[in-house]
């Protein structure tokens, strides 16, 4: 009887009952944000503040960088100091900094090139808050002369490595059950490096954004979503195989060379990328394998050259606007995002693989611990781990 008078309740009823509690509580809040209960306890200290910069800007006029205020209460910014030697500097938009508002701090210092410099901020209260230039180079700008090389760059380490590993396709046609099943699991590997390096490096970046973005637990959330939602997406229409499972892994690697390219232009951008012809050869062969992945799910299907070149352009094409993106506007805290959506993306891809492995077997129990699948696995992440030495700077 209770749950019959619950259903037949009209729906301005329904909707009263929940304006309700919400109205109290609403009217809780102000009430005690107007009592201020903490006030007794105040013995005079000065607020809590804490200012992150996340951007650095060197060029002709000097320094510039943007900072992100993360305090108990607004702070203002009074003194700037540069190597030790105090300097004018003005203030965009000018007044004092609320609680997760950002500013740019313009500093007319005749920085060197090739020098490091030490940047120390000083509110009104007496808070030191110190920023290291590591190396000062000029920061690049939005101009062809600029965008054109990083595109090559971009290209080689993502477009390039992923079409040669598609050239493999027709060797690969032949193989019987275990080189199928090889090949998966060998997909399966290698996805299973780039998502803990995915992860480690979004977690890593994460502890260098303001704490009111909450970095790890942002990481951690952001992957989880994208996993959820790809998930959702990919199974609308019952488990993707052949085709349209490389697509999926093509969006996966993706959004990893994505960040990867967000990383290499931030170095750039900081004067930390001594990319010399070794290193981008390294970033190559990393990324090989990638491309044998995408094409292990299409052994049983024709695709069309048309289909190699989206999946190309699909995997590869993002490290180049990655780069761009990290060279000209990088932030700690969208880099450690983007890198989250791509590690959610790379582990659906993981669960999708694995499960198109199991139904390829009649004994899918077994399947998991053939020797040609355990090899494969392991194979995956010791190419993807070795490889990774020749990158790591």
């Amino acid at each position: 009887m209770t749950d019959h008078i619950q259903r037949s309740r009209p729906p301005m009823t329904r909707l009263l009952l929940a304006l309700v509690p919400l109205a109290v509580m609403l009217g809780a809040f102000v009430w005690i944000a107007s009592l201020d209960p903490l006030r007794g306890f105040n013995n005079g200290a000065p607020p809590v503040e804490a200012l992150t910069v996340e951007r650095t800007i060197l060029d002709g006029s000097g320094i510039s960088l943007r900072a992100r205020a993360g305090g108990s209460e607004p702070m203002v910014v009074a003194q700037v100091a540069v190597d030790d030697a105090y300097w004018t500097f003005t203030q965009e938009p000018a007044g004092p900094i609320a609680r997760g508002d950002a500013v740019w701090l313009r500093i007319p210092y005749p920085w060197v090139i090739g020098e490091a410099h030490h940047v120390n901020l000083l509110t009104n209260t007496g808070a030191t808050f110190g920023h290291e230039i590591v190396v000062a180079v000029p920061t690049p700008k939005a101009s062809a002369s600029q965008l054109r090389p990083q595109a090559v760059i971009g290209a080689i380490v993502g477009l390039l490595p992923v079409a040669l590993g598609l050239m493999f396709y027709p060797a690969m046609k032949g193989v019987g059950r275990s080189g199928m099943n090889f090949l998966l699991a060998l997909t399966v590997g290698l996805l299973a490096f780039l998502l803990i390096d995915t992860i480690s490096e979004a977690l890593e970046l994460s502890n260098r954004a303001a704490a009111i973005f909450q970095g790890s637990a942002m990481v951690w959330l952001a992957a989880l979503a994208s996993f959820l939602l790809l998930m959702a997406i990919g199974r609308w229409r019952g488990n993707p195989e052949g085709i349209a499972l490389a697509f999926y892994i093509a969006l996966g690697i993706g959004l990893h060379n994505f960040g990867e390219g967000l990383a290499i232009g931030g170095a750039f951008a900081a004067g930390s990328a001594g990319l010399g012809t070794f290193l981008v050869l390294g970033f190559a062969l990393h990324n090989v394998t990638e491309g044998i992945g995408i094409a292990a799910p299409m052994l049983r299907a024709r695709p069309t050259l048309w289909t190699f070149a989206a999946l190309t352009l699909l995997a590869g094409g993002p490290a180049i606007l990655g780069m761009w993106a990290g060279s000209l506007a990088y932030a700690p805290q969208w880099s450690a995002l983007a890198l989250a959506v791509g590690a959610g993306a790379i582990l659906q891809v993981m669960v999708e693989v694995s499960a198109y492995l199991v139904r390829q077997n009649a004994d899918r129990q077994a399947a998991l611990m053939a020797p040609a699948v355990l090899v494969g696995f392991l194979g995956g992440i010791a190419f993807m781990y070795a490889t990774a030495a020749l990158i790591k700077i």
